[in-house]
């Protein structure tokens, strides 16, 4: 029997993805070349499909004529990540991560535990091991603003209920033991409050591995799985990494698809983030305190919003309006400074604050850009900051 080397194997699988590329110009459907994918290609990961697509580009292939192939990557990518999915045990599954985080957060309690202990205990030292704890943050974000969600749509609502209470206790806690530290409270009190805090974390992490993940295993789909694994990774995680192909994977995906916003038949905008009825996205803008302008990628205006008490004045003949003409004109040069710098992809943003009527004004010019990070336009924000900037302590919700 023959053996194919590597080299060959990688000739024939460029052939097969240019030839699927070229399909999907004729109009193959995206199912239909990913079924083609996986039965001549077979398994394959993020990277492997990158040097194909750079081999295909070097060889003369148009770039563009790759992007068509991207939809099929989410397809693929989708397809392998449910996989993984169906296996808790897996390295890159949210629960396998979640208690990777946990074996390193004991670690850190032990520690802690340790050095409490000691007859004569260095606070100077003892402070720092606990705000590296306050990483632990992280772990409860995720656990409360990912994986409680589709718990509560899965009809479980006991964790968002219960659990969250104990987390806030946590939280109290770990501040309550760095403020014993930084406050020069008594050896006595101050190890009392950070034993107790050892506890309720060390607590924690039985009530997630013993109830909470056992019972997420059982009612969470696969669907569900991937969604929690792509959001953990937006929001991060501690003290671990996650594997660089599975990491790779899902940003490919995130890249493949193209989300845009749609109108739907009932009058609803619907966002990659959430949808909001169209006679209320204008209300909504209104009401955020700050004054919005959008310049166009043609330097145009194109929208402002219209709060009461808005900073500076615009009007409606400012529509389409040239935006270099809305500026006096010795300030021209830094309005064609920060529009050059923001189509060059050189800036993504600037800030100015100034004095207005004896308030003090913070303005904020952001390019806008598409997922590609092409140029879509400029948005200007402007906000009094007069009172934020006099804030003291700290105001809960509904306080006061």
């Amino acid at each position: 029997m023959t053996n194919i080397s590597n080299d060959e194997k990688m000739l024939k699988k460029k052939r097969i993805l240019k030839d699927i590329i070229m399909q999907l110009h004729k109009g193959l459907s995206l199912e239909a070349a990913k079924d083609r994918f996986e039965k001549e290609i077979g398994e394959i990961t993020a990277a492997e499909i990158a040097a194909l697509e750079q081999a295909l580009i070097e060889e003369g292939t148009s770039p563009d004529e790759i992007k068509k192939f991207c939809n099929v990557h989410a397809l693929l990518f989708e397809s392998s990540l449910k996989n993984i999915m169906q296996k808790e045990e897996s390295p890159a599954h949210p629960v396998t991560l979640f208690k990777l985080e946990n074996r390193e957060i004991e670690k850190r309690l032990q520690t802690v535990e340790e050095m409490i202990q000691k007859p004569s205990t260095d606070f100077s030292a003892l402070a720092d091991k606990l705000t590296d704890l306050r990483n632990i943050e992280k772990h409860y974000v995720k656990k409360e603003q990912v994986l409680f969600p589709y718990l509560e749509k899965a009809g479980f609502m006991g964790p968002s209920k219960v659990m969250w209470g104990k987390d806030n206790e946590i939280r109290d806690l770990l501040r309550q033991s760095i403020s014993a530290i930084t406050e020069k409270k008594s050896k006595e009190e101050t190890t009392k409050t950070i034993a107790s805090f050892i506890e309720e974390a060390k607590g924690m992490i039985f009530k997630e591995e013993n109830i909470l993940f056992p019972t997420a295993i059982e009612k969470l789909t696969a669907d569900d799985w991937v969604s929690i694994l792509k959001e953990s990774i937006d929001l991060g995680f501690i003290y671990i990494s996650i594997p660089q192909d599975i990491n790779r994977m899902i940003f490919d995906l995130k890249v493949s698809i193209e989300e845009v916003p749609k109108i739907t038949e009932d009058g609803m905008i619907s966002f990659p983030t959430g949808t909001v009825a169209v006679k209320d996205l204008m209300f909504l803008l209104n009401a955020l305190p700050v004054d919005i302008s959008f310049v166009d990628r043609n330097d145009k205006v194109a929208y402002f919003s219209d709060n009461k008490e808005r900073i500076f004045v615009r009007t409606k003949s400012v529509l389409n309006r040239e935006v270099r003409l809305c500026h006096p004109p010795n300030s021209v040069d830094k309005v064609e400074e920060i529009l050059k710098n923001f189509k060059q992809g050189k800036k993504d943003s600037y800030d100015f604050w100034i004095n207005f009527n004896d308030r003090v004004i913070l303005i904020r010019y952001f390019a806008v850009r598409d997922k590609y990070r092409n140029y879509l336009g400029t948005l200007e924000i402007t906000q009094d900051i007069t009172d934020i900037k006099n804030l003291q302590g700290e105001k809960r919700l509904l306080d006061g």
